[in-house]
């Protein structure tokens, strides 16, 4: 048996918090300065985690290894799961041709790139992730982006910022569930907080996705469709997380503001073609451009089919659940860590749902298997890179979870006092940017989130929302994330350019919801909470 240490350094919990920060430093240092290969930094990480865990925090050398083993595997499913037969339905649609129908029906929505990148990225992507979560939105709306005719690396970062504001209530409310579930709050209390909170980040995101894609001209240009898909987004999702259900927060906030959008640039008089211009339309038939619609139509009904009741609970029957080998974590307080047991869904999870929805792709544009097959094959080979650099991220992720650095590191910015309000965010922000789902941030986090508050007399449901609104803004700077999106954008090895591109617009508007917790801790803002 293996208990955490929280302060294995000289019993100091603030020396021993700067030890186990190295393997995240580590990576991003060697990613931002160093600029070496994404797959290079995460394993290079993941041997600084293991010599921490072990040599630091006393962790056995062989529970080391076992919990680096199921990091991997997580990695590989549903994580990557989801990626590979993501991109295999774009491979399938390019294979035949349909995507370049889908790419000018874009066109005739809007001639300005940068509308169409509000739709794909914003509106769209808010449904992928309402939908499927994980990388699923990035890695779908790169590969759009890019064939609507944005540069790689523009598409990437603006698929990696637009999946911000979406995410607390992404894969259907998995995070603020588990947020719920680990703390002990009521979820409407927690749906309802979070719901005050990341609807503001959407006031700022299509703005900030115009700046990117076109700088000053293009919010100068385009301001007024990009407010009003961020206010129509913000309305709904706060509205629908307050009162009616979390699970269909996102939904609701896509559709309505892809609608808004859709009827702003269609009432005015003349949309501004600043920034690099779309292709010209031209004539396609109504049965092509059905089929062009037809995979992500297909996703989207799969998906909430997935949703029913019956359904879903049929789907879970073929979940495994085991003892995860050699493995015996006990938590500071005695207890059996989470991380002892490993869940395997092998139906109700991201990637399986994707894969049939590319199976009845395949039928829908008439592939013969032999071909489908060898563009999934094809996907795999073209992910191999990306394929180790997210199961070193995710290795590295429970060995620092499991031996009890992220801890560490929570327990610490959790004593921050009267700085805690301010903080919480950060906490949040730190989780997902080590694991790339704020789900596992919320897990980990969450609890000592509500803990902290009661020392503090902060209120919890504040804090507990607060680490799930600052962790969405962790995601874009998540090494598997940002791996996922130089996949997806065909930019292998691309990924420390990208973290130079989004870092500082993580950091403004960590600082945003830093500031906004802080005001509806205290008198200012405190009217905004329920």
């Amino acid at each position: 048996m293996f208990t955490q240490q929280t302060a294995p350094v000289a019993g100091s919990l603030g020396w021993s918090a700067l030890v186990a920060t190295l393997p995240l430093l580590t990576v991003f240092l060697l990613l931002g300065v160093v600029r070496t290969k994404a797959y290079v930094a995460a394993l290079t990480g993941l041997a600084v985690a293991l010599i921490v865990g072990i040599a630091v925090y006393g962790m056995p050398v062989v529970q080391a290894l076992s919990s680096a083993v199921q990091g991997a595997v997580f990695g590989l499913f549903p994580i990557l799961w989801i990626v590979v037969n993501a991109l295999w339905i774009y491979r399938m649609t390019v294979y035949t041709r349909h995507f370049d129908v889908l790419r000018r029906s874009f066109g005739q929505v809007s001639s300005d790139n940068r509308i169409q990148g509000l739709i794909v990225a914003f509106c769209f992507g808010a449904l992928m992730e309402a939908l499927a979560g994980f990388g699923a939105p990035v890695a779908i709306s790169s590969v759009m982006l890019v064939a609507l005719g944005f540069s790689p690396l523009r598409a990437a970062a603006v698929s990696l910022v637009a999946n911000t504001a979406p995410v607390a209530f992404g894969a259907m409310a998995t995070p603020v569930i588990t947020l719920a579930q680990v703390t002990g709050l009521p979820l409407s209390v927690v749906s309802s907080v979070v719901g005050r909170q990341t609807p503001v980040l959407a006031l700022f995101v299509p703005l900030l996705l115009v700046f990117i894609i076109d700088g000053k001209r293009g919010v100068r240009e385009t301001w007024l469709p990009a407010l009003v898909c961020g206010v129509a987004f913000a309305i709904a999702q706060f509205a629908v997380s307050n009162y009616v259900a979390p699970e269909l927060a996102d939904i609701a906030a896509s559709l309505v503001s892809a609608g808004a959008l859709v009827l702003t640039i269609r009432t005015r008089t003349r949309v501004p073609a600043g920034g690099p211009p779309a292709e010209e339309s031209t004539s396609d038939s109504r049965p092509d451009v059905v089929k062009a619609y037809a995979p992500y139509g297909i996703i989207i009904v799969i998906f909430a089919l997935g949703q029913v009741p019956a359904i879903k609970a049929w789907l879970s029957q073929a979940t495994l659940a085991f003892h995860w080998p050699l493995l015996d974590v006990h938590g500071p307080n005695g207890k059996p860590v989470s991380g002892n047991t490993f869940s395997l869904p092998l139906l109700n999870t991201g990637g399986t749902l994707v894969l049939i929805a590319g199976v009845i792709t395949a039928v829908v544009l008439r592939l013969s298997a032999r071909t489908a097959l060898t563009e999934w094959g094809r996907t795999v080979h073209e992910l191999r890179f990306a394929i180790l650099t997210v199961t070193g991220v995710l290795a590295l992720a429970y060995v620092m979870n499991l031996s009890g650095q992220t801890t560490t590191i929570g327990f610490f910015i959790a004593g921050a006092g009267a700085a805690l309000a301010f903080l919480s965010p950060v906490l949040g922000w730190f989780g997902v940017a080590v694991s790339g789902s704020d789900t596992s941030a919320n897990a980990l986090f969450g609890a000592l989130q509500v803990t902290a508050a009661g020392r503090t007399g902060l209120l919890p449901e504040l804090l507990a929302a607060a680490n799930s609104s600052g962790g969405v803004l962790g995601k874009m700077i998540s090494p598997q994330n940002l791996t996922i999106a130089a996949a997806a954008a065909q930019l292998p090895g691309s990924e420390s350019a990208m973290l130079r591109k989004v870092l500082p617009w993580s950091i403004a508007l960590l600082l945003v919801m830093c500031l906004l917790v802080v005001l509806q801790s205290g008198s200012v803002l405190g009217w905004m909470l329920p």
